[in-house]
């Protein structure tokens, strides 16, 4: 009973600390998500610079696993240099160590404080990232309660001859320890956790020097597990997996390095601080701190060899299938909405290809054009569904109210660009193929016209992707200008037509006829497009809310 007893406390405390751990990682995230990611991918430009990048990032998340998938995800887009997001990676790795060496010391009283002034915080701040920060502190709060209450619930353990029996004949065995603390850590995903869970023990006098060192260890390798793990959803894009199996096979190096001198680096620690949770915390940051500086100068040998084992993905792969939406990614609400906005552009890349199409359906003779442009539009339609589907699973307790906007620009981008894939599809190439099966002749200068208006229609779009990606609002007021001279366009398309009917010409007025059709849905197109470009300009007072005149209603009496 005594021992069903001591279990059930332990897992309350250990599910405790992750929930601590959780609100810290979701605080931070809520608060500076985006900003740390986008000062992250600024960052991964040389190895030295990706180091601190990576470090500073955890330290703020508390967990390289997300920083993990951070940096797998810029480094799968080809965004950045393979070397240089494993250098971020040796940083997250020392990033844990160095928030283990804060918790190990005595600080526990302040954990009431932190908790009482993040409830402050959360209930009384008026700003929504004033209120991210108070969860902040709530965590670390409980942290380092059910650190305190964990070490408090390991003492009596030294009294048990038969588990202090047991335990001893397993101390002289390193890699049980390792491998237990590596389930541990995995299954908490978290490298804190499982050392402070290590500290416990050892703070105890559960486990010996020797035992808690090789457990060290385990919580390194445990923790690397993740975001491997994680990141395998889609097996044919093998590059995303590339950063954290180079972490991995990193840490199995050091790992294999310190067991082979595990009683000289023992002595070595316990020489430093001789105390238990001082210990354990000590060999996390050495572990890290030599496995990154020894790690460095070799990234780019190690790059190479992940990228043979790992080579990139089939380039026949099915284009409708989506890429980058990790389905790991989605506890971590930035990431995701950088997946799905990757995914979207891949949206925007079909649409230019069936504008380009377009215009050479309308040019030349071909008619398999139709079919060619159909099948991009199936590609569009996939994706559109794909990024709504990953765009839904977001936990929405988990976005802060930046997130919240730059996912409703995500979805509304997408919305966009699937309808205007539909209109190129059904309508604008129909009217081309209408050309070809009744021989009609364009003439010169519509024909000019129809080509100038589907150029228009591509920098519209590359206008477009700049406000979606950049928040352009430069670019924004050129898409809106644009729409309206496609209206222009319109108007005068019309008039032609009249003017052709009004003279009675069949063969021209089945040109001006067809010129109008398509001038009809090219700006239909530039009206979809321009939807991105509302939200930016109504958030800078630049766009009235309706074209409408207000004018005042006569009294009919």
């Amino acid at each position: 009973m005594a021992e069903a007893r001591l279990l059930l406390e332990l897992a309350g405390e250990a599910a405790l600390l992750l929930w601590g751990l959780h609100m810290v990682q979701s605080g931070v995230q809520r608060a500076f998500g985006s900003r740390l990611q986008q000062a992250l991918g600024v960052a991964l430009g040389s190895r030295g610079r990706a180091f601190l990048a990576g470090l500073g990032v955890t330290a703020a998340l508390q967990s390289s696993t997300a920083t993990a998938l951070m940096v797998g995800s810029f480094a799968a887009a080809g965004a950045v240099a393979l070397a240089p997001a494993l250098a971020a990676m040796l940083g997250a790795n020392v990033g844990t160590a160095l928030i283990v060496q804060l918790l190990s010391f005595d600080v526990t009283a302040i954990s009431p404080a932190l908790v009482l002034a993040g409830v402050l915080a959360f209930r009384r701040g008026r700003r929504q990232q004033v209120r991210d920060l108070g969860r902040v502190a709530i965590g670390l709060g409980l942290m380092l309660l059910a650190l305190h209450e964990m070490v408090a619930t390991m003492a009596p353990v030294e009294a048990s001859p038969t588990l202090r029996t047991l335990l001893g004949a397993v101390a002289a065995l390193p890699l049980p320890n390792l491998l237990l603390a590596a389930v541990v850590a995995w299954a908490a995903h978290s490298s804190v956790a499982g050392v402070l869970f290590v500290a416990g023990l050892a703070g105890s006098g559960t486990v010996a020097p020797e035992a808690a060192v090789a457990m060290v260890l385990g919580a390194n390798l445990g923790s690397a597990l993740n975001p491997l793990l994680e990141a395998g959803g889609d097996r044919e894009d093998r590059a995303r997996l590339r950063v954290p199996a180079g972490n991995l096979i990193n840490r199995l190096v050091g790992c294999a390095a310190v067991l082979a001198l595990l009683p000289q680096a023992t002595g070595w620690l316990l020489a430093l601080d001789a105390a238990p949770a001082r210990l354990v915390a000590n060999a996390h940051l050495a572990f890290n701190l030599a496995t990154g500086l020894l790690a460095l100068p070799l990234l780019p040998g190690l790059a190479a060899l992940v990228r043979r084992l790992l080579p990139d993905r089939d380039a026949s792969a099915d284009a409708a299938a989506p890429r980058y939406l990790d389905e790991a990614a989605l506890a971590t609400p930035s990431v995701a909405l950088a997946n799905a906005a990757r995914e979207v552009l891949r949206m925007a890349d079909q649409l230019e290809a069936m504008l380009r199409g377009s215009a050479e359906a309308f040019r030349g003779q071909d008619r398999e054009a139709a079919r060619a442009i159909g099948r991009m539009d199936d590609v569009v339609d996939g994706l559109h569904r794909a990024v709504h589907g990953y765009l839904a699973r977001i936990p929405q307790e988990a976005l802060g109210e930046e997130e919240r906007r730059r996912l409703a620009e995500v979805q509304a981008f997408a919305i966009a660009l699937e309808h205007a894939a539909d209109v190129v599809e059904r309508d604008l190439v129909r009217h081309a193929a209408k050309r070809l099966r009744r021989g009609v002749t364009l003439g010169a200068e519509p024909a000019r016209e129809i080509a100038a208006l589907h150029g228009t229609l591509l920098d519209q779009l590359r206008l477009a992707i700049a406000v979606f990606m950049m928040a352009d609002a430069e670019a924004a007021r050129r898409l809106v200008r644009g729409k309206e001279g496609l209206r222009t366009a319109e108007r005068d398309a019309a008039r032609r037509l009249a003017e052709a009917g009004a003279l009675g010409i069949a063969e021209g007025g089945g040109a001006a006829g067809l010129l109008l059709d398509a001038v009809r849905d090219l700006r239909r197109v530039g009206g979809h497009l321009a939807v991105v470009a509302h939200p930016l300009l109504e958030r800078r007072g630049e766009l009235l809310p309706s074209r409408l005149a207000l004018v005042e209603e006569e009294d009919p009496a």
